[in-house]
């Protein structure tokens, strides 16, 4: 009975992680310009529950509950984005260059430091409440966006 009630909590766990992701077969259908736009709409998001955060803890009437929910809102919103670099980005659209083109090179290693930092942005997000850190989220999506419409 406890090996049942493991195994269904780990599907439970698990089958809503998989659906959610873009695509794990190579269906060919891709819009690269949504996903970047998907991207900038989370940091907007997220930008607000930071305001929404700062304004709950700074004000007089304390509202615990409203508090949560923005401080959860932002962090799924920060892990959509994450969830866009790393399934989408990185696991389907940029690819290792198969010749040995010096330029071609650059601009591949160029695409996944943009999206490193994208990753990294919205874990610090995750982690402050600091405007500061959406800028740097920001910042980071638009220079993917300005070096992914780039041609090699």
């Amino acid at each position: 009975m406890k090996k049942i009630l493991i195994f269904s909590i780990i599907l439970i766990l698990v089958i809503p992680n998989l659906l959610m992701a873009h695509c794990q077969i190579p269906c060919g259908i891709y819009d690269d310009n949504l996903r970047i736009s998907l991207m900038k709409e989370h940091a907007k998001t997220i930008e607000k529950s930071i305001k929404e955060i700062e304004a709950l803890t700074t004000g007089t009437a304390k509202n615990n509950n409203q508090l949560v929910r923005w401080i959860i809102n932002k962090d799924e919103h920060a892990d959509k984005i994450a969830e866009i670099v790393t399934y989408y980005f990185l696991a389907q659209r940029i690819k290792e260059p198969k010749s040995t083109d010096k330029h071609e090179n650059e601009h591949y290693v160029i695409r996944l430091k943009l999206l490193h930092k994208i990753l990294v942005a919205s874990m610090k997000v995750k982690q402050n409440d600091d405007i500061e850190y959406v800028n740097d989220l920001k910042k980071a999506i638009r220079k993917f966006d300005e070096e992914y419409t780039k041609k090699p």
